[in-house]
C-alpha cells in the first residue's frame, strides 16, 4: 500500500521532485500585430468603343413612291425591302436611343468613381 502511495505520488509530480524543471526555458509572451488591409479592387477593362454599321436611310415621298410603283410594274424593281415609321414611332426610336447614351455615360462614371476611390492605384 506505501509503495503503490509513494508510487502515484512519484507519477504525479514528475520529474519536479528529482530537479528536472529547472532547465525549462522561460517562454515569452506572443505579441500579435493585426494589420488592416483593404482588398485590392478589381478594376474590370472597359468595352470596346461601339463601331456602327453605316445605314442608308431613304425617304419614301410621293415622287419616288410612283418611281419606285412604275418601275415594279415594269419588273426592273430593285427588291429592297421598305420600312416605314410614323412620327411617334421615330420619336420613340429616338428617345430609345437618348437612353442608351444615358445608360453608357452612367456606367461609365461609375466605373471611373470606383477607379478613383481605390487609392492603390493612384500609388501605382
Amino acid at each position: 500500500m506505501k509503495l503503490a502511495l509513494l508510487f502515484s505520488l512519484l507519477l504525479v509530480s514528475g520529474c519536479a521532485v528529482f530537479g528536472g524543471g529547472k532547465d525549462i526555458p522561460v517562454v515569452k509572451p506572443i505579441e500579435v500585430i493585426t494589420i488592416a488591409k483593404r482588398a485590392p479592387v478589381y478594376h474590370p477593362p472597359l468595352p470596346s468603343a461601339i463601331e456602327g454599321y453605316p445605314v442608308q436611310w431613304t425617304v419614301l415621298n410621293p415622287q419616288l413612291m410612283e418611281e419606285y410603283l412604275a418601275d415594279l410594274e415594269q419588273g426592273n424593281a430593285p427588291t429592297n425591302v421598305w420600312y416605314s415609321l410614323t412620327t411617334k414611332g421615330y420619336e420613340n426610336l429616338s428617345n430609345n436611343m437618348a437612353d442608351i447614351k444615358r445608360y453608357l455615360r452612367q456606367i461609365l462614371s461609375i466605373v471611373d468613381y470606383y477607379k478613383k476611390s481605390d487609392k492603390t492605384t493612384e500609388e501605382e
